[in-house]
C-alpha cells in the first residue's frame, strides 16, 4: 500500500522583538474579551504570582480552588516566556479543554496586543498516533495481532464480535489516512476498537525512527513533536511528562517554563510509568512474534519461561511479596532472563538494511523489556516493591515491580534548568503544602508558628466538641480557611482560595451518629441514613461509595423503597450515566473512585454528594503498604505519613464534586463518623476541605435538603 505525504510540517513562528505586554495586561485583554467576564483577585494573585517566579527562577506551588480560572491564570503569565513553554495534565478532558477552548480564545483576544498570533500545540504518547508503517503491514500481523482468532478446530478462521466488523474499521482507518493532518486518534470520529487501533500504533519502544522507517518522513508522531518545538505552549500529559523524565527529557522540548496542572496526580503518574510487570500472555505473544527471527531451541526457552511464570503465579497469592520472590517465581524470572538475553544476541542490531527493520525492532524491543524487568525482580531491591495481581474481575495474572517512593526521581528530573509551576485545587493537605511538596521532591520547610485562627481551631479540634450545644455545633467551620504561605529552598506556594463562598453556599455534614465503619460494603445504618438524606431531597445525589459492593447495595436500597431513577456505575458507560444524571433532574447516580475526579454536574442537578466512608487505601493496596510500612519501620507513622494524605486528597476531590458554580448550593453528607470523632487525623482531613459551614446534626441537614427539594 501506498500512502501519499501529509502536509504535517509546523509552522514557523514568528517573535515579536522589543517591548512585550505583561502578564497582568495579557490576563486583563483575555478576560475582557469574554461577555461578561469580570477580573477575580485570586486569578489575579495567582498570575502575578506565575509572573515573579518567571523572573526569580524559583518554583511556584499554587493551591486554586475550583472557579478561580487557573487556566488563564497561568496561560497568560505563560506568553511573556521565549516559548515553549509546556503544560501538562492529567485528564484528557483537561487537555481537550485547554486545546479546544482556552487556547483558542485566548489567541484570538492577545493577537493585537503581542502583534501576532500565539501559537499552541498538543504533544501525546507515540502510541496516540497512527503509524504509517504498522497500517502498511496491518493484515500481515502475527495470528494474536490481526483481526482474527487463532484457527478453529476444524479450520479456517473466525471473525472476532460481529462479522467483518473489525475489517471494515481498518479499512476506514486506511481512508483517514489519507486525509488526516494529524493522524490523532482522538480526532478519528467515530472510534475504532482498542484492538483494532493497537494494529496501526506504534509504542515508542517497538519504534525504529525516522530515519530507519520507510515512512519516516511522513510520521505523525514525529511531526507533532515537530509542531510543539516551534509552538509558544506545548500541551502535554502527566503519563508523557513522566516518561519524558525517565527517558532523560529527549521527548518534551526543551523550555525554561512547566506548568504542571492538576499536580496532585503527578507523583502517582510517574510511579506508573517507573512500574513494570511480567504477564504470561505477554511473554508467549512475545516468543511468537520473535519465532521468524530466532532459531527453534531460542523460541522454545522463551514458551518454557512464560509457561514458568504462569504455573509460578497460580501457585501465588495475590498481594505484596514481602519476603522476596517465592521459589516458582524466582525460577520463571531467572529463566526469561536467560531465554531473552539469548534471544537478544541472537537476534543483533537493527541495521538500515535489514529486509523488515520495523518487525525486527518490534521483537527486540519487547524483548529488551522483559529482559530488564526479569532481571529488576531478581534484584529485589529496596527501592522497589514487588506483588502478583489476580483481578477479581478476570483471568489476567501479573507480577509487577514499581518503586517504593518517586520523590527523588523528581527531585532530580523536574526541577532542573527549568522554572516549575505546579498547581491544583488539592495541595495544602490539613492547610499546609508540606505533605505534596515531600512527594513531589521539594525539600519541606520547617514548621511555621500557626496563625490566631489555626491555633484556636486547633484547640477547638484537640477539646473535642464545644460544650456550648447545638448553636457552635451547627455553625462550625470546616477547618479549612486560607492555607499559610510556606517555601523552602529554591521554593514558594501560595493558596489563593476559591471565588465561592462555600459556608453559604454549602453544608458539610458528617453522621457522626453512626457505629464505626467495621464490615464491607453498606451498613444497615448507613443505608438508612441515606434514604433519609436522599428522600428529604428528592434525588439529585451523587453517591460516591468505596466499594463496587457498597454502590451495588445503595442502588438495590433505592430502588427498593423509592421511585427515584438510580444510575449505577457499570451498568452503562460513563459517560452517557452522567450525561443522564445532568439531564434527569431527580435521578441519583452511584458509583466508585472514577467518579470522585472528573465529573462536572452544576446546578441543581447535583445537590447532594454523599460518601459512604473515608477513602484511606485498602489495606492490600501494594504501593501504599509499602510505603506506610517503611515509614514504621523508620520509627514514624505510616498510617498518618501515608495512608491519611491520600484519604485527604481523595475526600477533598470527592467533596469538590458539589460546588461547581458560584449559584450552585447544597450538601455534602459523610457517613463516616470518624470525620468528627478520629482526634488524630479527622481535623486533618477536615482542614484539607472548603470551609462549608458544618454540623453533626441529621436533622439539620435534611432540613436544608428539604428546603433545597421544594425550591
Amino acid at each position: 500500500m501506498t500512502l501519499p505525504r501529509t502536509a504535517t510540517g509546523p509552522t514557523v513562528r514568528k517573535k515579536r522583538r522589543g517591548n512585550r505586554p505583561s502578564g497582568g495586561e495579557l490576563l486583563a485583554a483575555a478576560i475582557g474579551a469574554v461577555p461578561g467576564g469580570a477580573a477575580r483577585p485570586g486569578q489575579q494573585q495567582m498570575a502575578e504570582a506565575i509572573e515573579q517566579s518567571i523572573s526569580s527562577g524559583e518554583h511556584l506551588l499554587v493551591q486554586a480552588g475550583t472557579g478561580t480560572g487557573k487556566s488563564l491564570a497561568y496561560l497568560t503569565p505563560a506568553l511573556t516566556v521565549d516559548g515553549p513553554v509546556v503544560v501538562s495534565t492529567a485528564t484528557l478532558a483537561l487537555q481537550s479543554q485547554l486545546v479546544d477552548h482556552d487556547l483558542p480564545r485566548l489567541a484570538d483576544a492577545v493577537e493585537s496586543l503581542l502583534g501576532r498570533r500565539p501559537t499552541f500545540a498538543v504533544l501525546k504518547g507515540r502510541h496516540h498516533y497512527l503509524c504509517l508503517a504498522r497500517l502498511d503491514s496491518s493484515t500481515e500481523e502475527e495470528p494474536e495481532d490481526t483481526l482474527f482468532d487463532a484457527p478453529r478446530p476444524g479450520g479456517g478462521t473466525k471473525w472476532l464480535g460481529e462479522a467483518g466488523r473489525l475489517g471494515k474499521q481498518i479499512q476506514r482507518l486506511r481512508d483517514w489516512a489519507e486525509k488526516t493532518a494529524t493522524g490523532d486518534r482522538d480526532e478519528l470520529d467515530p472510534g475504532v476498537d482498542d484492538q483494532v487501533w493497537r494494529t496501526v500504533s506504534m509504542p515508542a519502544r517497538e519504534c525504529v525512527g525516522a530515519a530507519r522507517c520507510p515512512f519516516g518522513q511522513e510520521c505523525f508522531a514525529e511531526a507533532s513533536r515537530a509542531r510543539a518545538r516551534e509552538a509558544d505552549i506545548v500541551v502535554t500529559n502527566h503519563s508523557l511528562l513522566a516518561v519524558d523524565m525517565l527517558a532523560g527529557r529527549h521527548i518534551v522540548p526543551p523550555h525554561k517554563l512547566l506548568i504542571v496542572d492538576e499536580a496532585h496526580e503527578l507523583a502517582d503518574r510517574v510511579s506508573s510509568a517507573a512500574q513494570a510487570e511480567l504477564v504470561p500472555e505477554l511473554i508467549d505473544r512475545s516468543a511468537r512474534r520473535a519465532r521468524p527471527l530466532l532459531r527453534p531451541e531460542l523460541a522454545e526457552r522463551l514458551t518454557e519461561a512464560g509457561d514458568a511464570l504462569a504455573v509460578g503465579l497460580a501457585e501465588v497469592p495475590a498481594g505484596r511479596l514481602t519476603a522476596g520472590l517465592p521459589p516458582a517465581l524466582r525460577e520463571a524470572c531467572t529463566l526469561l532472563d536467560g531465554a531473552t538475553r539469548a534471544a537478544l544476541e541472537s537476534i543483533g542490531d537493527v541495521k538500515s538494511d535489514d529486509p523488515d527493520p520495523v518487525r525486527k525492532q518490534q521483537a527486540k524491543a519487547v524483548l529488551d523489556e522483559l529482559s530488564s524487568t526479569a532481571q529488576r525482580l531478581l534484584e529485589e531491591a529496596d527501592h522497589d516493591v514487588a506483588w502478583v495481581e489476580k483481578p477479581e474481575n478476570g483471568s489476567r495474572r501479573a507480577l509487577v515491580v514499581a518503586p517504593l517512593s518517586v520523590a527523588g526521581t523528581l527531585a532530580t528530573h523536574l526541577y532542573d534548568e527549568r522554572t516549575v509551576v505546579v498547581t491544583s485545587a488539592t495541595l495544602a493537605l490539613g492547610g499546609r503544602f508540606d505533605t505534596v511538596a515531600r512527594a513531589l521532591g521539594l525539600d519541606a520547610p520547617p514548621p511555621a508558628p500557626p496563625s490566631p485562627a489555626a491555633a484556636a481551631l486547633a484547640a477547638t479540634a484537640a477539646a473535642g466538641r464545644p460544650r456550648t450545644g447545638a448553636a457552635d455545633t451547627e455553625g462550625r467551620q470546616s477547618a479549612a480557611g486560607t492555607a499559610p504561605a510556606t517555601e523552602g529552598p529554591g521554593w514558594r506556594s501560595l493558596d489563593v482560595g476559591s471565588p465561592f463562598d462555600y459556608a453559604r453556599q454549602g453544608i458539610l455534614y458528617v453522621a457522626a451518629h453512626l457505629p464505626r465503619p467495621s464490615v464491607s460494603g453498606l451498613p444497615d445504618a448507613a443505608g438508612e441514613e441515606l434514604l433519609a438524606l436522599v428522600g428529604a431531597l428528592g434525588g439529585r445525589t451523587l453517591g460516591l461509595f468505596s466499594s463496587r459492593r457498597a454502590a451495588q447495595q445503595a442502588a438495590e436500597l433505592l430502588r427498593a423503597r423509592t421511585d427515584l431513577p438510580v444510575l449505577l456505575q457499570g451498568e452503562e458507560a460513563l459517560p452517557l450515566l452522567v450525561r443522564r444524571f445532568r439531564e434527569e433532574r431527580e435521578s441519583c447516580l452511584f458509583g466508585v473512585m472514577s467518579l470522585w475526579q472528573g465529573v462536572d454536574v452544576p446546578g441543581d442537578s447535583c445537590q447532594l454528594v454523599v460518601i459512604d466512608r473515608l477513602p484511606f487505601p485498602r489495606p492490600d493496596e501494594p504501593l501504599a503498604a509499602a510505603r506506610a510500612a517503611a515509614v514504621d519501620a523508620g520509627g514514624g507513622s505510616g498510617f498518618a505519613a501515608v495512608s491519611v494524605p491520600i484519604a485527604a486528597v481523595r475526600l477533598a476531590q470527592g467533596v469538590g464534586r458539589l460546588i461547581r458554580a458560584t449559584g450552585d448550593r447544597g450538601v455534602v453528607a459523610v457517613l463516616d463518623s470518624r470525620l468528627e470523632t478520629a482526634r488524630g487525623y479527622g481535623p486533618f482531613l477536615r482542614r484539607s476541605l472548603p470551609p462549608f459551614w458544618y454540623t453533626t446534626r441529621s436533622d439539620v441537614a435534611r432540613g436544608a435538603l428539604e428546603r433545597l427539594g421544594r425550591s
